[in-house]
């Protein structure tokens, strides 16, 4: 049976228009799960899920746009309607190009989200859930991506979320004579304490695995030490300056760790938290979350707005060309399956006609050279006009091609048949449908 090459819906739960709260209730405590969670939703052929600090996006190919959104609604049932961007097919694309390319980050062009669309990638492959759509879409976006960064200014500057954190902590205390905390040594982790290399007198780092730590405070200029996380409240109690960025599904630091804290700058930049909201109303402890590093990354990201012009020329280059592989690849299939029917009507034919008629080899041979010109000849139009109709994007003709032409077609009416109204049918298109297809339109 001819399959339509499937439709991508998307959900985008993202600083801008959802709160850090928004995008905690969105997240799953793995990637992965959340991706086969999707794909056991039924119609879901594909899936793709990207979970970062700032940011929760799901999509998935379906049949139809409606089974695609359906399968969604469980990934995001749990973040307010006001917090949701839902994305169609082409929306879907074009936004994750424009996520890879930085143009979506809090900090502007910033690097660290071109890995996150990789591993994101990679988790999705590795479930299985990545097949020709998808793989399509998130590679291109990944070559675009790198592109932005090599070929324009878009990532000079401070361009992670750890320098921006950095250089929040700096307007809001003296950092010259601090010690800084920083509570996890992953990606995030590391790109804050480069950041804090020679801004503080001395930095902390604690980590589930002490080696990684004992690994990132070797790299650093300023002096520093190692821990576990069972070390965090008594680090703590000799830190002015706490970073959180750990992956931790439950808080790492305690509001009773909190309260003994002292004075203290806390910025916390896990998802989900580290660090209880509530320790905010602690007089002698400021907390701050995600949603504070978009004033810090306000004017860095306007000494970069040139280069992101040049980005946005670069994503709506790349996007058509996207765009023209899809609708090649759905041409392709239609003409494909009508070359099958073809093929298989004339070999039935064929054989009728060869078991009534006593030829030789070299005869057969003539008749089978006339079977295989005529199949050619009078399918050479249509091919034509169905890659013509996908250059202009006429899905009407394309769909009604893969019903028209489908081998298996039966009684199930797909969605844009059912959408169909017979009057706007051309005569002289109806003369060329079968019964059958007519029939479903009319019911």
């Amino acid at each position: 049976m001819i399959n339509g090459a499937g439709v991508i819906a998307g959900v985008s739960i993202a600083h801008g228009q959802a709160s850090v709260d928004d995008i905690e209730a969105a997240c799953t405590e793995n990637q992965r799960r959340a991706v086969e969670s999707l794909l056991d939703q039924p119609g879901v052929e594909e899936a793709y899920v990207l979970q970062t600090c700032n940011r929760a996006e799901a999509y998935v190919v379906a049949p139809e746009a409606s089974v695609g959104r359906a399968a969604l609604e469980r990934y995001r049932a749990d973040v307010p309607d006001g917090a949701v961007v839902e994305m169609g097919h082409e929306e879907s694309l074009r936004h994750l190009l424009r996520v890879a390319a930085g143009l979506e980050s809090i900090v502007l062009g910033e690097d660290q989200i071109l890995g996150q669309v990789r591993d994101a990638y990679e988790d999705s492959r590795g479930v299985g859930a990545m097949g020709p759509v998808l793989e399509n879409g998130v590679t291109k976006a990944i070559h675009v991506g790198e592109r932005a960064r090599t070929e324009t200014a878009i990532n000079e500057g401070t361009v992670s979320l750890g320098s921006a954190a950095v250089d929040l902590a700096d307007r809001e205390r003296d950092l010259e004579c601090a010690t800084a905390l920083v509570v996890g040594a992953g990606e995030m982790g590391s790109l804050v304490a480069k950041a804090l290399d020679g801004v503080v007198e001395r930095v902390l780092v604690a980590n589930r695995t002490v080696p990684h730590a004992e690994h990132l405070v070797g790299r650093l200029d300023v002096e520093g030490d190692a821990l576990g996380l069972n070390g965090v409240s008594t680090a703590i109690e000799r830190a002015d300056l706490v970073i959180t960025a750990t992956g931790s599904p439950e808080h790492v630091v305690t509001f009773d760790t909190m309260d003994r804290a002292g004075d203290t700058f806390v910025i916390d930049l896990a998802q989900p938290r580290d660090v209880p909201p509530a320790a905010d109303d602690l007089d002698a402890v400021t907390v701050k979350d995600m949603d504070a590093l978009e004033s810090v990354t306000t004017a860095s990201r306007k000494r970069r707005e040139s280069a992101a012009e040049k980005v946005e020329q670069l994503v709506d280059e790349e996007f058509e060309h996207l765009l023209t592989q899809y609708k090649r690849k759905r041409a392709d299939q239609v003409i494909a399956g009508m070359y099958e029917s073809a093929e298989r009507m004339k070999a039935r034919e064929l054989s009728t006609a060869l078991e009534k008629l006593d030829l030789d080899d070299e005869e057969k041979e003539v008749v089978e050279s006339m079977a295989d010109a005529l199949v050619g000849q009078l399918l050479a139009p249509p091919t034509q006009s169905l890659r013509d109709a996908a250059e202009e994007d006429d899905w009407t003709t394309i769909n009604t091609a893969l019903q028209l032409f489908d081998p298996e077609f039966g009684s199930d009416v797909p969605e844009f048949v059912s959408s169909m109204d017979p009057e706007d049918i051309p005569e002289d298109m109806k003369a060329e449908m079968p019964q059958a297809v007519l029939n479903q339109l009319d019911d």
